[in-house]
């Protein structure tokens, strides 16, 4: 049988995640949005899908490879512009043709996760937190042997590090390679993605962690998206750049001698102040109209 999936190129309500590259590619539950719809698809009984991508088609098929992972065929077909459905179903699935999935899924724009077109991803960054908090249950799935549901609302990856005197409390999800600290608050809906660290006594609630983001000590991220160094609230859409990794910051490899955080913004080292205390006296009246972070102290 065969599908299509059309990758979304445009995301003017969301500009931070169309900065990390196509939205297709946007990591979410240990996976990204195209994977989740591969995944679906082939438990539907597809075996070759297409993927139509207008913008970024190299890390679209990296992303996907050739669909060994999930028993299919893939292939990336990049186009000029983003198609709507109608566009790419005249295109691409020639009529009468047989061997297609039944309507829908036949030709899915992935706007939305599988089973959740009432819950747009791209219409706003609180539209976005919400599809996520509601996919976490639909999220543990055959293929996705690394995560268990530990207790009820509370998935763990299995070589996720949780202290015994943390406290997770649910919803929440714990990514692949986590790590949460003795006396640190997860929950509830709390998402950390792979290879996340949240620091002894850090608190993330209602909040969004991306990967390789690491929550610092005592510092407490609400109502938030937070990858890298960039922390956005997704309820006034309102963003901080945070400078002091010892908060909130990157976990992966620089690619340079400058620092890069995962929403694709460079920035150099900064001096540091003589003392914690100090940066953050300074931190506190840059950030007074930021409650989504509160900070040591």
């Amino acid at each position: 049988m065969k599908a299509l999936l059309i990758c979304p190129s445009k995301g003017p309500a969301v500009p931070h995640l169309v900065e990390l590259g196509p939205l297709a590619t946007v990591p979410i539950l240990g996976d990204c949005v195209a994977g989740h719809w591969i995944e679906h698809l082939a438990a539907l009984g597809a075996r070759q899908i297409q993927v139509v991508a207008a913008d970024g088609e190299d890390k679209v098929r990296e992303a996907v490879g050739d669909g060994a992972r999930w028993g299919v065929r893939i292939s990336v077909i990049a186009a000029n512009v983003e198609p709507t459905r109608e566009e790419a179903a005249k295109r691409y699935r020639p009529a009468g043709e047989p061997g297609w999935l039944p309507a829908p899924n036949d030709v899915v724009f992935m706007s939305h996760l599988p089973g959740c077109p009432q819950l747009p991803l791209f219409e706003s960054y609180a539209c976005w937190f919400s599809a996520l908090v509601a996919w976490m249950p639909l999220a543990l799935t055959p293929a996705r042997v690394r995560v268990k549901e530990a207790r009820p609302g509370i998935w763990i990856g299995s070589r996720a590090r949780v202290a015994s005197a943390a406290e997770l409390i649910a919803p929440c999800w714990v990514g692949d390679q986590v790590t949460v600290e003795a006396g640190a608050v997860v929950g509830p809906g709390a998402i950390l993605e792979d290879r996340a660290v949240v620091s002894p006594k850090a608190l993330v609630t209602r909040s969004w962690v991306g990967p390789d983001t690491f929550v610092g000590p005592l510092t407490s991220v609400s109502n938030s998206l937070a990858w890298g160094s960039t922390l956005i609230d997704w309820r006034t859409d309102s963003s901080l750049h945070v400078p002091d990794s010892f908060l909130l910051g990157s976990l992966a490899k620089p690619q340079s001698s400058s620092t890069t955080d995962r929403f694709g913004r460079a920035f150099s080292r900064r001096v540091m102040p003589e003392s914690q205390s100090a940066l953050i006296t300074a931190l506190r009246s840059r950030m007074g109209r930021a409650p989504n972070l509160k900070l040591p102290g």
